[in-house]
């Protein structure tokens, strides 16, 4: 495979996902279309805010949607709501001609590994899923306490309160701390903070990694369905499995009676999406597409690029008539 260096991130990137990135840009028609009883444009079921790890506010964020052209967008910060009801507030207040979906990307646990599950179309208030909510906002605080300590050891006395700061009022990350050791020239990228310190590599675990306590799969899906949602798998191919290991966590997320998989995200290529289709296919799963947005310095990953379902695809939104 040929690779070209990317140098705002730094990184080496495929030629096709080049190529995929540039074959969707952020100018082409607006195209209308309606599948299923919703009505759309352009849509983005996954981004994110600095109510977690994003760099936007929310209200910044809808201001970029619309400058892209994006009709319908989710807000799905890491086990926080905090970015919704701010989004929703400016979108009245200035008219903006957008449809935002209650979202979250909740953390759960699975066989050793970080799996996302993301949360659409749902009743925010509902009191099953703000005590989850609240839980893992509870495990993510204290591994984050314990990500300082370990930091501390390393001769980085202040990490944690620097993460805290820099978090705000959001959720603290470990992308939180990754900017604080970037920040302070510790590291030369974000990425080798968690290369270095924050990753977790089999053997090779980072000396500040600190092994998560997330919630479930199965609990983060019933709290999703209690508050009225739709569950989805999130970024399925970005978790570093083999096709067997794969398999058995979609196995497993049926089981669990999840909804659907991301089966479509910027920097994917062809094969990559009919993979996903084919599961889709396989386990009656729905689709769904995000973009993931974080930052507008990542051209690969920005709102609503290269975010259309293939053919045969029965998307999310389905679900929600």
């Amino acid at each position: 495979m040929l690779y070209i260096y990317d140098k705002p991130t730094c990184k080496k990137v495929p030629i096709e996902d080049l190529i995929m990135a540039l074959l969707s840009t952020t100018d082409f028609p607006l195209m209308i279309e309606k599948r299923d009883g919703f009505s759309h444009g352009r849509i983005d079921l996954h981004s994110h805010t600095h109510c977690s790890d994003g760099s936007l506010s929310p209200q910044t964020l809808i201001d970029r949607a619309v400058n892209y052209q994006i009709d319908v967008l989710a807000i799905t910060d890491h086990d926080t709501l905090a970015g919704i009801d701010i989004a929703q507030r400016y979108i009245n207040e200035q008219n903006v001609p957008i449809t935002l979906i209650s979202g979250i990307e909740i953390s759960t646990a699975w066989q050793g590994f970080e799996i996302h599950i993301v949360g659409h179309n749902f009743d925010k208030n509902n009191d099953q899923l703000q005590q989850l909510i609240s839980e893992q906002q509870q495990a993510r605080e204290q591994r984050a306490i314990t990500i300082g300590e370990k930091l501390k050891q390393c001769g980085f006395p202040d990490a944690y309160d620097d993460a805290k700061k820099l978090a705000g009022e959001g959720s603290i990350t470990r992308a939180h701390f990754a900017k604080v050791l970037f920040q302070q020239g510790h590291v030369s990228t974000m990425q080798k903070a968690f290369d270095k310190y924050l990753g977790k590599k089999g053997r090779n675990t980072q000396k500040a990694y600190v092994k998560p306590n997330w919630c479930s799969i199965e609990q983060a899906v019933q709290a999703i369905h209690l508050a009225g949602g739709s569950a989805v798998m999130a970024h399925p191919i970005r978790y570093d499995l083999s096709a067997k290991w794969l398999r058995r966590l979609i196995v497993h997320f049926k089981a669990c009676h999840g909804d659907g998989l991301e089966i479509v995200l910027p920097q994917m290529n062809p094969q990559q999406r009919q993979t996903m289709l084919n599961y889709c296919s396989e386990y009656d799963f729905h689709a769904s597409t995000g973009s993931d947005f974080h930052h507008p310095n990542n051209k690969w990953s920005d709102l609503g690029r290269n975010l259309t379902l293939p053919d045969g695809a029965k998307p999310i939104w389905a679900l929600w008539s």
